[in-house]
């Protein structure tokens, strides 16, 4: 594992031992978030791209890799610099859409 860039004062097991059953409840909540999406009727045989960002925020998680906070933050990042004539919905939807959409 390469040598982190800002290493922490703690120890690995101390980390662990402050933060995982906070960790464990998210990953939980985000197992039960995509079971309810499972269960929901099917629209279309589409995925909503918001789904497919998580999914490919999960699999970020787990490549092996580190910064994998700013790497899911670009993932999810809107980069277009042009306005746009007008929004699709009311509020932020938290990860771009598709181009086609």
């Amino acid at each position: 594992m390469p040598e982190p860039k800002h290493p922490s004062p703690l120890t690995r097991t101390e980390v662990v031992d402050l933060y995982f059953l906070e960790h464990r409840a998210k990953v939980l909540d985000l197992a039960a978030f995509l079971d309810r999406c499972d269960r929901a009727r099917d629209d279309a045989g589409r995925e909503d791209f918001r789904i497919k960002a998580i999914r490919d925020a999960i699999a970020l998680l787990d490549d092996g890799r580190s910064d994998r906070t700013a790497r899911i933050l670009e993932l999810m990042s809107d980069h277009s610099t042009e306005p746009v004539d007008q929004a699709g919905m009311k509020g932020a939807c938290g990860t771009p859409p598709p181009e086609d959409e």
